[in-house]
């Protein structure tokens, strides 16, 4: 049996090693995404403020913003995993907050700019927007669960 320990420990260390890999080449992965991100959105914005369109590309940009802080939520995830080797729940709530957010300007946007629109196609609108509109309040409800959870869980300090 003790020839079995150490085998196990070695396995095991192993397994975290490859793990901490993963989770190293996973961050780098993200932080370039985030960083081309932004310098294209700059550079998005830019453009638009010197051709004066600004305002009429202004939800595209709204959208680049939103999509660079999802990523960037992606990779704080990334980063409590690595350092806890364990998920936490709150990161990911807040993912598919920011994720279910930008859908809902997108779509908002979209209906706006469809001006002949059938009756099936408004339908289809209203039901998303209707279920985006639940799962923004599920998952603020939940956030809201989980901080109350975790201060309720700390320890007064003894005086």
């Amino acid at each position: 049996m003790t020839k079995e320990r150490p085998k196990r420990e070695w396995i095991a260390r192993g397994f975290t090693a490859v793990e901490d890999i993963v989770y190293l080449g996973l961050g780098l992965l993200l932080a370039g995404i985030s960083l081309a991100l932004l310098v294209s959105g700059l550079i998005s914005f830019g453009e638009n403020l010197i051709a004066g369109s600004l305002t009429t590309n202004v939800v595209a940009l709204l959208d680049r913003g939103l999509l660079i802080l999802l990523v960037i939520e992606l990779l704080y995830t990334v980063q409590i995993s690595f350092r806890a080797h364990g998920l936490a729940p709150e990161p990911f709530l807040l993912i598919g907050l920011i994720a279910a957010i930008r859908r809902v300007l997108l779509l908002t946007t979209e209906m706006a700019q469809v001006h002949a629109q059938s009756d099936a196609v408004f339908q289809r609108f209203i039901a998303e927007l209707v279920v985006l509109t639940f799962m923004i309040l599920a998952l603020v409800i939940s956030l809201v669960l989980l901080r109350k959870q975790a201060a309720a869980t700390v320890a007064p300090r003894p005086i």
